[in-house]
């Protein structure tokens, strides 16, 4: 008969799955156990030396985590270990209170060695060890750690804006998926509650050790009272065993709540990197071979001056001067092989030119300085070739058809930070980015200055700072949105690649949305396509679509529009308003959302009926300084609705909306001009603000009927 193993099937075997999780609920009931029952020595020594190695495998687990989430159980843990700690005082002021009085081995071995070994038998010096010990545990660790715990869960809360920010950012230009976003957004939901709870987790480290101060003094009265009144011992007696059993079990108890409080502070004074504790401490002390050089030479001069102990002291001068020598010394690194593009060589006896001497021009083009080439090599790290790879397959799904790709070269013409974008090899944009530092960007609301190179963001015109990479948490804490350079890159290419969408796009484009579209709907195509309108015609009006920001997804509407209105002789712009209108719903959804209320700007009847006559050619020429003011009063409604996070809109007639645009368009982003019938019957709008006339304030205004546009 077939077996089948519950591994490959992805299953828990039915004894791990009862068995993996009774970890802290047996921890907790053992914790009720020795406060009810009794404990022989042999079973406190167990629990004591169970308790040290849980608190050396805390520390270290704290140690070698390479970012605090990956020990996101901490807080619970320590709280788990603190209980169990003072779960074992209470057993074990139990066992020396009531067989103290038959000697130092009354409470088990553990105790005994360290109230006679580890103090030399000494109570006094058991005393000031203790002591010092809490002193170090509580004032020094314990605080430290309290307070650190509580600025870090503060500006953690703080910073959560920024960080969601910078995620819906990468997420808008493509540089990652939506569940890497859903990823990222509950990493930092975590980071938040992680910090949240040391911050609560520190206050049990601070009343444990008040708790060891208190146990010590109440089990040195008690036992001294039980042992000179109860058992008639001296006081000299009784003080060496009740006393010296004291100490060894305040001592067995402090040393791992000294070890869980190192820990905790470990764990909230650390970075998240990409190695451990060890490896960073280890990197960044020594990496500096100035540093040893000085070390060593303060050591040594120390190690010369008469008394000293010249024995000891130059010995370590001279292995800390070879370790800064070795550090010194240049590390061979791995050759790096960049693709670079080689033209081709041609024959020496071949002198005729060809058609191939024509170079081809580049529909978008990136070109690089050479201090930009690691971004794009994947030898060294860079990550500038996925993430475009990101942004086309954002734009593609958004706008509906294929963007292309984009091609990358180095200019060494260009500074060595510079890079430029090109469309048809005209230049589009260009900016210096910085490898290796990140560009603070301020999005309107930030708590705080930082220092660096003041610059403003390539893509979006905003103050920005390039900051250096350890710099990162205190902007984001400050509210700053912080990406790298790659991120900056990639994301000013997406908006304007967005923006000059229907440069982007030809009649071998469009021919291929064509056949895209004949593969489910041929008979449509096939009437439209030559027999209604030529591919040219239809490719203008694809253009003029994109370039006022509206996707063309929805082919098969457009198609349908166009054979249906394109042969009745009208030019390409009335029959770009007419698609408009066909896409009403898919253009509302577009601007505002599943919103069913949109907010827009309207304009005055008398100043509407002005650029009417205007354009229909029966008004004359509209005035320079009307035009100017009506410019500037559109740039004021679109900063109040920006104001209210909406889209800017600029509702008008059908018969002046294209005029309008023209004049309007490119003067600012996400900027939309739309025409009454575009609003779909079922959707209503809220007017916020009426161009040349007072401030409108209608609440929920249903949307005009096409008749009343005119």
């Amino acid at each position: 008969m077939a077996t089948t193993d519950a591994a490959a099937l992805g299953t828990t075997p039915p004894t791990a799955s009862v068995f993996s999780g009774l970890g802290a609920p047996l921890v907790m009931l053992l914790l009720l156990v020795m406060i009810v029952l009794p404990l022989p020595p042999l079973a406190l020594d167990v629990l004591f030396t169970f308790n040290i190695a849980l608190a050396i495998v805390v520390l270290l687990a704290a140690v070698y985590a390479a970012r605090p989430l990956e020990f996101a159980v901490f807080p619970t843990v320590l709280l788990i270990a603190t209980l169990l700690r003072l779960g074992l005082n209470v057993a074990s002021t139990r066992v020396v209170l009531l067989e103290g009085h038959s000697g130092t081995g009354a409470a088990g071995n553990v105790i005994e060695s360290f109230g006679e070994f580890v103090v030399g038998g000494s109570y006094a010096v058991g005393l000031v060890l203790f002591t010092i010990l809490v002193v170090i545990n509580f004032v020094v660790v314990t605080k430290g750690a309290g307070r650190i715990s509580e600025v870090t869960a503060r500006f953690t809360l703080d910073a959560m804006p920024g960080k969601q920010m910078a995620i819906d950012a990468d997420l808008n230009a493509g540089l990652i998926s939506q569940d890497e976003a859903l990823r990222r957004r509950e990493e930092v939901g975590q980071e938040a509650d992680f910090y949240g709870a040391m911050d609560g987790a520190s206050k049990f480290v601070r009343g444990d050790a008040v708790a060891g101060i208190l146990i010590l003094f109440i089990n040195i009265l008690g036992g001294f009272a039980i042992g000179t009144l109860q058992h008639d011992l001296s006081a000299a007696q009784a003080a060496e065993n009740y006393v010296l059993l004291t100490i060894g079990d305040g001592l067995v108890a402090q040393i791992p709540s000294m070890l869980l409080s190192t820990a905790a502070a470990i764990v909230v004074t650390r970075m998240s990197g990409t190695s451990d504790m060890g490896q960073e401490v280890t990197s960044q002390l020594t990496d500096n071979p100035r540093i040893l050089y000085v070390t060593a030479a303060v050591i040594g001069l120390i190690g010369l001056v008469p008394g000293m102990p010249n024995l000891i002291f130059l010995p370590i001068a001279a292995i800390i001067g070879v370790v800064g020598y070795l550090r010194s010394q240049p590390s061979p690194e791995p050759e790096v092989q960049v693709a670079v593009e080689e033209a081709e060589t041609k024959p020496a006896e071949s002198l005729d030119l060809s058609w191939d001497d024509v170079a081809q021009v580049d529909e978008i083009g990136l070109e690089v300085g050479y201090r930009l080439i690691s971004l794009v090599d994947k030898n060294q790290g860079g990550d500038l070739l996925s993430r475009i790879k990101g942004v086309r397959k954002k734009l593609s799904q958004e706008l509906g058809f294929l963007i292309n790709s984009v091609h990358i070269r180095d200019n060494l013409d260009l500074g060595p930070n510079n890079y430029r974008i090109s469309l048809h090899d005209v230049i589009a944009g260009e900016a210096e980015v910085f490898p290796g530092r990140e560009l603070a960007i301020n999005p309107g609301q930030v708590y705080g200055q930082l220092e660096g190179v003041a610059t403003k963001d390539p893509t979006f015109g905003l103050d920005a700072v390039w900051i250096d990479a350890s710099q990162r948490d205190e902007a984001q804490t400050m509210g700053y949105t912080v990406v790298d350079s790659s991120t900056v890159i990639a994301t000013h290419l997406s908006q304007i690649l967005k923006n000059q969408a229907h440069q982007l796009i030809g009649q071998d484009g469009v021919q291929q949305l064509l056949d895209k579209l004949g593969r489910q709907s041929p008979k449509l195509v096939e009437n439209l396509v030559p027999g209604v309108m030529s591919l040219g015609e239809i490719t203008r009006v694809i253009h003029n679509l994109l370039e006022e920001g509206i996707p063309v997804r929805d082919m098969r509407t457009i198609a349908e529009t166009l054979a249906d209105q394109g042969n009745k002789g009208q030019e390409v712009d009335v029959l770009t308003a007419r698609v408009r209108v066909a896409l009403g719903p898919s253009i509302f959804q577009t601007v505002n959302g599943t919103s069913q209320e949109m907010p827009v700007m309207v304009l005055d009847p008398k100043l509407e009926q002005i650029l009417l006559g205007a354009v229909q050619g029966a008004g004359g020429a509209v005035e320079p300084n009307l035009l100017d003011a009506i410019i500037q009063q559109v740039l004021q409604g679109s900063s109040q609705l920006e104001a209210e996070g909406s889209n800017p809109v600029l509702l008008v007639a059908t018969n002046i909306r294209l005029f309008l645009s023209r004049l309007l368009r490119g003067r600012m982003s996400n900027f939309y001009i739309l025409a009454y019938e575009e609003i779909p019957p079922n959707k209503s709008i809220r007017v916020v603000a009426t161009i040349g006339g007072a401030p409108g304030g209608g609440q929920g205004a249903q949307a005009p009927e096409p008749s009343q546009a005119a």
